[in-house]
């Protein structure tokens, strides 16, 4: 594996050899991403593919589905098995790919390197996704492993079971779903499983709630030898109003169905937006082959779009449950350290994109104390991509825990340009943020964590100044 952090200009530059289009050579090829994304170390075939994909030696992975790959498996700290499509030239290089993080590094295995022009290879792949795609209109794509664990779960039902995505990865299907037998009595998955091919027509129902019913379909992954690596899916709502009710009545937390209009905006909005993003993120990633760079530029942009009007919808909707008078939050112990931790995997990618390193509490460090797990995690997630946003490139943002007296505290501090101390009120009001022309959110995160602190007997408290950074303290009660 030649090191890219090194001078090698004696690399000679050859062809792959598995360059032999329609044949497949059992060639497994290594490299190294490190936390910003670059190519550190690489085999090289690999180095080949990222300099013809306009990539610099040392420089970020310029092979954007594999990228992809290894942000995603640094971010949920597995490993992640996919196949993908890399364009090679005049050439298409179906290559399975297995991201692996260790520490700050992942590590990449690439095998298969099957090859086909790009005219056969394309036409071909659209009309399998046509064939498949055509007994569902889908309403979002799921991916498993060989145990029919999520190895992808999608936005639009974590919306709706309300917990997020990434917590889904590596639980099995049945913990979330009740399969329903069909009139022979057998279920589609189970005899598909058995010989390792599609499937559709599987009834489904969430087990949280059983008025919830899905249609799911899928097809088998198979890497280059022929192994069976699991299925990736689609799935469309039996009852699309069931979904949507259901869906209120999460988002609502408890609150009774009023059918008000911002609840019927809520859910007749969220899972078109949802559907969009996905469907960005897929061009973006160039999913389904290769594009133009300016394409795959556009598509981001309206994924960051939908996201921001995801994220609105979700603050509009807490605004409305905690501001009601009969707002509580449930009480239960809970580990504010892990939960640090957690928030802090779930914006890595994020921070790494603005070159922002975030420095998490410790893997053996604990801190009981009293709250809602769910909205403990969100109100650090809401402090930490506040930190991350307005912290300039270079940057860390700071994730301390500590016992205050009868309270467990956790602190947030940041490098950002500070908040003057006429600010630090107004900050905490909704709508309010110091500087609207800067890019941020919606002004109503601090206002709803402080809400939420305060319904689990806690608080959050600022101290800043400009010039030297803020520092973010949650409290909650000691277990």
């Amino acid at each position: 594996m030649i090191s890219l952090m090194q001078d090698h200009a004696d690399v000679r530059l050859q062809k792959i050899e598995s360059r032999v289009t329609g044949n497949v050579v059992p060639l497994t090829v290594r490299g190294t991403v490190d936390i910003e994304g670059r190519l550190i170390a690489a085999d090289q075939s690999l180095l080949m593919l990222h300099r013809q994909a306009g990539g610099e030696d040392g420089g970020a992975l310029a092979i954007p589905q594999i990228a992809a790959l290894a942000r995603l498996s640094q971010s949920l700290g597995m490993q992640v098995s996919r196949t993908v499509i890399a364009a090679d030239g005049d050439l298409d290089l179906d290559l399975t790919v297995e991201a692996r993080p260790k520490g700050d590094v992942t590590q990449l295995a690439i095998s298969g390197w099957h090859q086909r022009s790009v005219g056969i290879n394309v036409s071909g792949l659209r009309a399998e996704r046509a064939k498949y795609y055509a007994k569902v209109e889908d309403d979002g794509t799921w991916q498993c492993d060989e145990l029919l664990r999520f190895s992808e779960f999608p936005i639009s039902l974590a919306r709706i079971i309300k917990v997020p995505a990434d917590q889904m990865i590596g639980q099995p299907i049945t913990r979330l779903l009740h399969l329903v037998e069909d009139e022979d009595g057998e279920m589609p998955i189970v005899m598909a499983l058995a010989q390792r091919i599609e499937f559709a027509g599987q009834l489904a129902e969430l087990r949280s709630d059983s008025d919830v019913r899905l249609w799911l379909s899928g097809e088998p992954r198979m890497n280059p030898s022929g192994n069976f690596l699991g299925y990736s899916g689609g799935y469309s709502f039996v009852d699309q109003r069931m979904a949507i009710q259901s869906e209120d009545r999460r988002t609502t937390l408890g609150a009774s169905e009023d059918a008000s209009f911002t609840q019927t905006l809520d859910g007749a909005l969220r899972q078109p937006i949802a559907r969009i993003i996905a469907n960005a993120d897929q061009i973006s990633a160039r999913s389904n082959g290769p594009i133009r760079q300016d394409y795959a530029t556009y598509a981001r942009d309206i994924s960051a779009a939908g996201r921001y009007l995801l994220g609105l919808i979700d603050d509009i909707s807490d605004m409305q449950a905690v501001d009601k008078q009969d707002f509580s939050a449930s009480s239960e112990i809970v580990d504010i350290a892990d939960i640090a931790r957690r928030a802090a995997g779930l914006l890595k990618v994020r921070a790494a994109d603005q070159s922002v390193k975030i420095d998490a509490p410790p893997q053996d460090e604990m801190i009981e104390a009293k709250g809602d797990f769910r909205r403990v995690l969100q109100i650090i997630v809401n402090l930490v991509s506040n930190a991350v946003r307005y912290s300039p490139n270079g940057a860390s943002v700071w994730i301390r825990t500590e016992i205050e007296g009868d309270l467990a505290a956790v602190i947030v501090a940041d490098q950002g340009k500070g908040i003057a101390l006429a600010d630090q009120v107004r900050i905490f009001e909704k709508f309010e943020r110091i500087d609207p022309s800067e890019p941020g959110g919606t002004g109503l995160g601090l206002y709803i964590s402080r809400r939420l602190a305060r319904a689990m007997g806690g608080d959050i408290n600022v101290d800043s100044a400009p010039g030297q950074g803020s520092r973010f303290v949650l409290t909650l009660p000691l277990a």
